[in-house]
């Protein structure tokens, strides 16, 4: 997260947001739901949550944060996850929050998992642009959201995050639109967390994409986006949001 763009970047550990080295689940999160089915073992290195017919489970960071570069590995439901959905995302709090969003829709075995993100600023979102997880994405920005307020646009930049991840049953639209349901004798499903770390240090306020990374990006958009909100001239038949004439 920076003052002027933010990239929404991923990883493998078989899906992930980045790899570096590990923090302490125990002494930066807290499991807040689930009764029993979020749990941190290996002395604080490894943090899963787990679905059952009856519940899934979450957990939040102790500490906001508003500005940096936040490494995650998740290691997502594996085999036929249909159904389920894994949320990683930032959020402030109150009415007018801002967030930034990671919702991965699971699938059969044998299919690609589908990202979900969207953008809210000042409680604003409707952003959403949808991605097949089906390259290498080591590194990989898939998303760049532009600081725009000089258009009116307003920009995640002035409150304070916590991160959140869960792992839930929606199987009444995350897989096909709801054709496919959660298969329950696959059951528990779990969703697993390592390496966190932050990087805090104020020159991600001036980090922006370089070359390189602007070129993974085109591609990512070229080959991989199935869904991009500034193209979907149903939903937005009066003319698209400010923001599409530059993203």
């Amino acid at each position: 997260m920076g003052s002027d763009s933010f990239g929404m970047m991923m990883c493998t550990f078989v899906g992930c947001l980045a790899a570096v080295s590990a923090g302490n689940f125990n002494e930066e999160f807290d499991i807040t739901w689930g009764d029993g089915r979020g749990k941190i073992f290996n002395n604080g290195q490894l943090l899963t949550l787990n679905l059952d017919r009856y519940s899934g489970s979450g957990f939040q960071s102790k500490k906001q944060h508003l500005f940096g570069k936040i490494d995650m590995q998740l290691k997502l439901v594996p085999r036929n996850s249909a159904g389920t959905v894994t949320a990683y995302y930032l959020r402030s709090q109150g009415p007018t929050w801002d967030e930034i969003d990671f919702e991965f829709l699971g699938n059969l075995s044998g299919h690609p998992y589908t990202v979900h993100t969207n953008v809210y600023s000042q409680g604003k979102g409707d952003r959403e642009q949808q991605f097949h997880l089906c390259f290498s994405v080591d590194g990989i920005p898939i998303r760049e959201f532009k600081n725009l307020e000089a258009i009116g646009v307003p920009f995640p930049k002035n409150q304070p995050m916590r991160i959140y991840s869960s792992l839930w049953n929606a199987d009444d639209w995350a897989t096909r639109g709801g054709l496919i349901k959660t298969d329950w004798s696959q059951a528990p499903f779990t969703a697993s967390y390592r390496n966190f770390k932050v990087d805090g240090s104020r020159a991600w306020l001036l980090q922006q994409m370089d070359s390189t990374n602007q070129r993974r990006l085109y591609w990512v958009r070229k080959n991989h986006m199935i869904y991009n909100y500034c193209t979907d001239t149903k939903r937005f038949p009066q003319g698209f949001p400010k923001e599409c004439a530059v993203h």
